[in-house]
């Protein structure tokens, strides 16, 4: 086979997500605890702070951008009946603080902060396309990690992936030599845990232009691909790219 014909297979190769997620039962919607009945660790903003918002339920965000209820209703317990009457999906769509406000039953200007919050997510998320992207094969990797190459530093960045292929997260992991003592799994893996992520991507360019795996390119594969067997969060590629091509080292093991 030709070097061309084998370039072409390897960049079309898909990339292959085995099912191994567990479902177990939803807990019944009961009663809803106030902020204060909860311990100090469990309540919204001190949960921010500590483990970070990916964490903190609908709700719970809802609260922390309320931070305080009203005589009547406290702020969680306000949130949660918000969201169940209203519908998650109805108040992410709503334009209208007043309309809100009146159909909800809560003061205009927390409306308008519920409003103002998830207009702010969307024109964020318009700025990245307006729709998911799709990781499939090396091909669509590499288109989206083009921009990498022209760095003047080297640099290791994440892509976690969800079941349907859709890059849920990208995140620079770090800048420097990339070497397996300074690259940990758990710097790499955290996101992936965090965001719920099935599937890990990783890539780092390589500023010389050289696009050719390292020994240490070589160690720092193998032991992220151990840490994601043992997480049941496979790493399905470790790319290199330069301003003018992108390898995969898994293809050159």
């Amino acid at each position: 086979m030709s070097l061309t014909a084998l370039a072409t297979r390897r960049n079309s190769r898909p990339y292959i997500l085995q099912d191994r997620d567990l479902f177990l039962g939803e807990p019944d919607a009961g009663y809803a605890l106030k902020v204060k009945d909860l311990p100090d660790d469990e309540r919204p903003r001190e949960k921010l702070l500590s483990l970070g918002p990916q964490v903190l339920s609908i709700a719970e965000l809802v609260a922390v951008l309320w931070g305080v209820g009203t005589r009547k209703e406290e702020v969680l317990a306000m949130a949660q009946r918000t969201l169940r009457e209203y519908g998650e999906k109805t108040i992410s769509h709503e334009n209208s603080p007043r309309q809100l406000a009146e159909a909800a039953g809560i003061p205009l200007g927390k409306a308008c902060q519920v409003v103002a919050g998830f207009e702010l997510g969307r024109r964020f998320y318009d700025k990245r396309s307006g729709r998911p992207v799709q990781v499939r094969t090396l091909r669509q990797a590499q288109a989206y990690l083009r921009g990498m190459g022209g760095s003047s530093k080297e640099q290791l960045r994440g892509l976690y992936l969800d079941s349907r292929y859709q890059v849920v997260h990208d995140e620079v992991i770090s800048i420097g030599s990339l070497t397996a003592n300074i690259v940990h799994p758990r710097e790499v893996f955290r996101p992936a845990v965090e965001r719920g992520a099935v599937a890990v991507i990783i890539a780092h360019n390589h500023p010389s232009g050289v696009a050719r795996p390292t020994t240490a390119d070589l160690e720092t594969t193998a032991q992220l691909r151990q840490a994601g067997d043992v997480l049941g969060i496979p790493l399905l590629d470790h790319l290199i790219v330069t301003e003018a091509t992108c390898i995969s080292i898994i293809d050159h093991e």
